[in-house]
């Protein structure tokens, strides 16, 4: 009797946790207002700008390509991506309101890791249709047909899908019954497997594999194809082709550049548990300052969007 009794103490007691406290920014507590205006207007910013690049995408013939049809999923991600952080991190500068429960944290958890995943898969395949564009152009309407497109936009999906599940349902088994207090503004994946009283080793293996195979497949794809770009345009004969081709692809090597460099410092390391201080102010970059920039980015260095834009303005001010 006794021993059923331990049992279930000891049962009760691994699962006492049942909600989390993100701790958030604490140095800027007192702030907390007029960071909420700047985070709602980034974040009004960002899905606002996004949007506009899918629907300039979808509905102006002259831009219905590969490199846009790419660009619009990859927009759709980043709206998906940047509203899994954002409205819990401006609820939290209003209202105060850390707790999360432990559902919707494993669940912010997936979105947060599956819909980055499913970004980086996009920037290869982005970084693909570039090299298959400037380096072999006689070839590309054939490779790049729409069916192809499509098969390479639905396998980021289901690639990411198949490998951040089984990483997030490794967390959710595990055992939360010491602290409640997620050093983060959102479910982290590194601080939730620091806060857990289980065995995480396996756990930080695989989430560390994951992120090679993720952060690395891109990276390889981005290096093969830009190495390759860079030795196709120094052969091109005239200045004038030189810039016109190395402009159709520098604003994809600016927000690489961005979220290579802050992903890699969070999330390529074996050890989860280690810089999760300095890992806060690193993921700022990816879910709120990368977002924001990718619209403006891919808008003000593209001519043909500019062009899409005004011929929709102008379509507005004779309708009106």
């Amino acid at each position: 009797m006794a021993k059923e009794v331990e049992v279930r103490m000891k049962a009760w007691n691994e699962t006492t946790v049942l909600e989390f406290v993100l701790e958030g920014f604490l140095v800027a507590q007192h702030l907390g207002k007029v960071l909420f205006l700047v985070h709602l207007l980034v974040y009004l910013a960002s899905v606002t700008g996004n949007t506009l690049i899918i629907a300039i995408t979808w509905s102006d013939p002259r831009l219905q390509t590969p490199m846009y049809f790419f660009l619009r999923s990859f927009s759709f991600c980043e709206c998906c991506f940047i509203s899994t952080v954002i409205p819990k991190l401006l609820a939290i500068f209003l209202f105060g309101d850390r707790t999360i429960h432990f559902t919707p944290c494993i669940i912010q958890a997936f979105s947060f890791l599956f819909l980055g995943s499913t970004i980086f898969f996009h920037m290869a395949v982005m970084s693909l249709d570039r090299y298959l564009a400037i380096c072999k152009p006689l070839r590309y309407p054939a490779i790049m047909n729409p069916r192809v497109c499509f098969l390479l936009v639905f396998f980021s999906y289901v690639l990411s899908f198949i490998l951040v599940t089984g990483v997030i349902l490794r967390l959710s088994r595990l055992s939360f019954c010491g602290s409640n207090v997620i050093p983060h503004f959102f479910c982290d994946l590194g601080s939730l497997i620091h806060l857990s009283c289980s065995d995480t080793k396996s756990l930080e293996s695989m989430a560390f594999g994951v992120a090679v195979v993720v952060l690395f497949t891109s990276v390889l794809a981005a290096i093969f194809a830009y190495s390759n770009i860079l030795i196709s345009i120094m052969r091109l004969p005239l200045a004038k082709d030189r810039q016109k081709a190395f402009s159709t692809c520098s604003s994809h090597l600016i927000v690489l550049s961005l979220m290579y460099g802050s992903c890699v410092f969070i999330y390529v390391k074996p050890k989860q548990v280690s810089r999760l201080e300095s890992n806060r102010e690193a993921a700022l970059v990816n879910t709120v300052v990368t977002p924001l920039l990718n619209p403006v980015i891919y808008t003000l260095r593209n001519k043909q969007v500019h062009q899409a834009l005004r011929d929709a303005l102008s379509r507005v001010n004779l309708q009106k």
